[in-house]
């Protein structure tokens, strides 16, 4: 069911479910910290304004009408909500510095965490790396909920849309939803092949570089289409809706 308001446009209310289904896609792929990440959207013909989650709803419980519309100045559009600070912080720093952006998400799993600890992590070592590997940048770990965290986080993604927070997680954007989703997928996958191959008793194999080079310059083509990730989305919303959830009111 629809949220009642007689200046939504219908391609917010869109881009409301598809976000809504986003959470609950990471729910079911257990890329939860209770409440303490966020991802969000912007809303369609509005590049001042985006959708992030209500703070204090677990990612199964958040709808497309419980998600809050902010600006990139902090304030909240609409009905009042509260909203994470230091998830503000991060989502305005992106959009900001990067206009192509219409989605942003960002996670604290185990082994987006694990790479995190290391300058370098990611290595060409895996076909799930060679997805994202061209595109990772690193970004230091700076004081939350800051202008100057804000400001420095735009300089990191202005090179890279697979963002490894040093000390802190993993952050991916993209023109749409899905797309975003799929780096974050890819990257993920790459961070938990890295983590085992470092369990090992011998270092991986190592992918020739004009094999990286190849893919890179494949994977580059194909992140820019608008079709990148939508099939994967698609399937993992049906996966939710047969599991019964909730997201489109």
């Amino acid at each position: 069911m629809r949220l009642a308001s007689t200046d939504m446009t219908d391609a917010e209310w869109q881009t409301r479910c598809d976000l809504a289904a986003m959470y609950h896609i990471c729910n079911h792929l257990g890329w939860t910290d209770l409440i303490n990440t966020h991802m969000s959207a912007r809303v369609p013909g509005e590049p001042e304004h985006f959708l992030i989650n209500r703070y204090g709803e677990m990612f199964d419980e958040v709808t497309a009408s419980s998600l809050v519309k902010m600006d990139l100045a902090g304030n909240v559009i609409g009905d009042q909500a509260r909203f994470n600070t230091a998830g503000f912080t991060i989502h305005s720093g992106v959009y900001k510095a990067r206009p192509d952006a219409n989605c942003v998400l960002h996670t604290h799993t185990r082994a987006g965490g694990g790479v995190a600890l290391m300058r370098r992590g990611l290595r060409p070592i895996s076909q799930d790396a060679l997805h994202v590997l061209d595109d990772v940048v690193y970004h230091d770990y700076g004081v939350p909920a800051t202008q100057e965290e804000c400001d420095a986080l735009g300089v990191s993604c202005a090179t890279g849309s697979c963002v490894i927070l040093l000390n802190h997680g993993l952050l991916t954007l993209g023109e749409t939803i899905h797309g975003a989703f799929m780096r974050l997928y890819m990257l993920e996958r790459a961070c938990e092949v890295e983590l085992m191959a470092r369990s090992l008793d011998e270092p991986p194999v190592m992918i020739e570089p004009y094999i990286v080079e190849r893919a890179a310059a494949r994977m580059k083509k194909l992140r820019a289409t608008p079709e990148y990730g939508l099939l994967e989305f698609q399937g993992l919303v049906r996966t939710v809706d047969r599991n019964g959830d909730k997201y489109r009111c």
